[in-house]
Formats: C-alpha cells, structure tokens, sequence
C-alpha cells in the first residue's frame, strides 16, 4: 500500500495540539507543528549509520511543492555520499565569509587600523572618499571577486567630475585596502597594479611662491596692510618669519608656544615628530598683540565663526585673505612661505641647507645616518630664524617703489608706455 501524503489543503488547516504533531509526507520528509501553533519541515535520514535531521524551512514560506523539492535535492546528496547537513553548513559558512570580506569591512578594518597615526583631517577625507565614491558601488562586493575593469569604472565615475587628483588617490587608496587585504588572506593579489596607466597623468607643479627680493618686498607691503580681521592679519604676518606648514600655523596652540622661552613646541603631524620654532623679536610681537583677544582659547588663530575660541582658524581662511588683497593663486600659496625661506635663507642669506632642512621639519640625517632630534643645533636655528625675520624687515621697508616706478606702474595698467623725460 502506498504511503499516505500530505495535501496543501490538509497542511494549511492543521490545528496545533498540547504536545508537538508530526505529520509524514514520506521520504523522511514530515511537517513538525508546535502547540504554540508554529509549522517547520523537517527532514530525517540516516548518513554513516546515525539517524540525523535537518530543517527545511517554515511554513507557509515554503510551501509543500518547495519542501518536498528541497528534499528531492538532498536525497541527491545522499545519492553521492554528502551529508545535507553538514553541505549547508558549509555554504552557510561561505556566506558568512563573503559577508565579512566584502570591500567595506575590509577597507574599514583597514582604516580603523591606520587612522590613529593620521592627522584628523587627512583620516575624514580618506573615510569620506571611500563612503562617497568607492562604497556605494563596490562596497557589498566581496573582495576578492572584484575585478580591474569593475573597479575602473568606478575610478572613471570620479575622474568624469573632472577631480583627477581625487580620482588617482581614490585608486592609491583602494590599491593599499587591497594590499591588506592580501596581508591577511583574503584577497590574492592587488589588482590596483593592472590599472597602472589607466587614468590621465595628473600635471605636477610646484607650490606657488614668490623669491626675489622685489617681489618678496611687494608681498610683506601687502599682507601687512591687510585691513580685515586682526586675527587673519597676525596669521598672515606670521605666515613668513615661521613657514611651518600651513595646518600647523592654524592649528598653533597656545599652550605650546613659550613667549618668555621664545620658543613655540608642537608635534608635526605629517611624520609624528617633535619640532621646535624658534621665535624672533617679531613673531614674538605679533603673539603678544593677539594674545590679549585669543589667550584665553585654545588655539592661538581660532576660527571667528567659534567664539569660545576651540575650533581653529579654516583652512581657506588666510587663502582667501591673499585672494582678497590681489595675490592670485599662480603668485603665492598657504605653502609657498615654505619655498620661499628654503630659496632665500640658502642663496641670499647664505645659511647651511642642513639647518633650513631641520627648521622646515623634514627629515635630516647626521653622517652616520640617523636623523637629528629637534633640539640639534637649536642656537643657530634660533639665530638664523632672526636674521631671516631681520631680513624680512629690510626688504619691507627698504625696497618700496619710487614714485616714478609707481606711476609707471599705474601707466602700465592703463595701456601707456611711460617714459621718462
């Protein structure tokens, strides 16, 4: 006599009963209802000698036409000597690896391991860029099944904004996710390196910055009479006796700056170093003017739209200062301070390269190769920064234009060709 099967009908209107129902199908396959009134299908065989079950799904999700497919293909696993269980165990673990290794946890794993020896703000850019441009498109994908034209695409979609430079640090940045990822095992390669040449070259130039002594003397005429902001105006005038970095001189806090030591201590962010500045009489002045309006903050060019003065100065805001008073972008830059001490302290005041080196806070070694710690050879920074800051002065005042020259120059502007009588 045949077994007796379950009907659709029959498995719908089954009534739950004080202690758990079976109700066979055959096959092994038998739906299991609970007294709280739940429906669960079940599968029973033998694999090894030993009687094992598995679940195949809840009722009425999966409906008796997909229960009993689903156990038509796991007696075809039994057929080739595979236990059904422990096969889904398997996939299910692969699913879980996949969901652990897609791109997103691996780049943020990554990240959260770099993003302590980072500066702030080139850690949000960083996690800003993969949230904004990689994560949406490859982010799900597991990591090792991404390939170089998936992954050029979405360079491409970057570099079609028109932001090359954001588009070859965005794949510099992939290229080191995957290299971590290789690291620990879960890719087999950086397939960054098949994209070399992919994208257009990025035009280098170097910072804009002014060097001769005339043009130098016209710059410091112009951004001592700055007229706006006295904060501005004191960063702006500081920007040249110091050239540290731009983020440095926002950033200058006041509790690392010693005006009775003239010295001003903080640690380089860009290599994580100690550094110290030497301050000359000037700097000194410039501090001591501003220190009774921003002392009592944290930052000594706090930001005017924070009046409790512990967010420091933006970053375009002395940018835009010089943009404001005429100085285009192609005479002079945040950095060009930098290049301008390093050209004049060595060709015009004649000092060692290894000293304006050290005050520019890049790495120096000695003969023997070891880097120089910050305090080596303090007592002639201290004096080169004087005579720099000395320097400085005499061009400012030294080197004004004639009235000829400036109604020459006004001439000039006009369209005229001034000579003199």
């Amino acid at each position: 006599m045949p077994p007796i099967r379950l009907t659709a009908l029959q498995v719908k209107n089954v009534k739950p009963a004080d202690k758990t129902r079976r109700l066979f199908d055959g096959g092994g396959l038998y739906l299991e209802v609970s007294p709280k009134g739940g429906k669960w299908w079940r599968l029973k065989y033998r694999y090894a000698g030993k009687e094992k079950r598995i679940s195949l799904g809840v009722y009425p999700h999966v409906t008796l036409k997909e229960a009993r497919d689903r156990r038509y293909q796991a007696r075809k696993l039994l057929d080739d000597y595979i236990d059904p269980s422990e096969h889904r165990q398997a996939i299910l673990a692969r699913i879980r690896t996949s969901a652990a290794n897609t791109f997103e946890v691996v780049a943020r794993e990554w990240f959260a391991q770099q993003e302590p020896s980072w500066a702030q703000g080139h850690s949000s850019k960083v996690i800003r860029r993969l949230e904004k441009d990689i994560f949406p498109w490859i982010g799900r994908k597991p990591i090792d099944g991404i390939t170089p034209p998936q992954l050029l695409e979405v360079i491409r979609r970057i570099e079609g904004r028109g932001v090359l430079e954001t588009a070859h640090r965005a794949l510099a940045t992939c290229g080191q996710v995957f290299r971590y990822a290789v690291a620990t095992g879960r890719a087999e390669r950086d397939l960054c390196a098949d994209l070399r040449g992919a994208l257009r070259p990025i035009k280098r130039n170097h910072f804009a910055a002014v060097t001769e002594p005339d043009e130098v003397a016209a710059l410091l005429r112009q951004l001592h009479g700055y007229a706006g902001s006295i904060i501005v105006r004191c960063a702006l005038q500081m920007a040249p006796l110091v050239f540290v970095r731009p983020g440095e001189l926002r950033q200058a806090k006041w509790q690392d700056v010693n005006l009775a030591a003239a010295e001003w201590r903080f640690v380089v962010t860009k290599t994580d170093t100690s550094h110290i500045v030497p301050l000359a009489r000037q700097t000194l002045e410039i501090l001591r003017d501003i220190e009774p309006l921003t002392g009592d903050g944290i930052y000594v060019f706090p930001s005017s739209r924070n009046s409790r003065g512990d967010r420091a100065m933006s970053d375009n805001a002395i940018l835009a200062a010089m943009r404001g008073m005429g100085i285009s972008k192609d005479v002079m830059c945040g950095h060009g301070f930098r290049a301008m001490a390093r050209t004049m302290l060595d060709e015009v005041l004649g000092y060692r390269p290894e000293l304006i080196e050290q005050q520019l806070a890049h790495q120096v070694r000695d003969p023997n190769g070891r880097a120089y710690n910050r305090t080596k050879h303090l007592p002639e920074r201290r004096e080169m920064m004087q005579d720099w800051a000395d320097y400085l002065d005499r061009l400012r005042e030294e080197r004004k234009p004639s009235y000829m020259s400036y109604e020459s120059e006004i001439l000039r502007s006009e369209g005229f060709t001034y000579r003199p009588r």
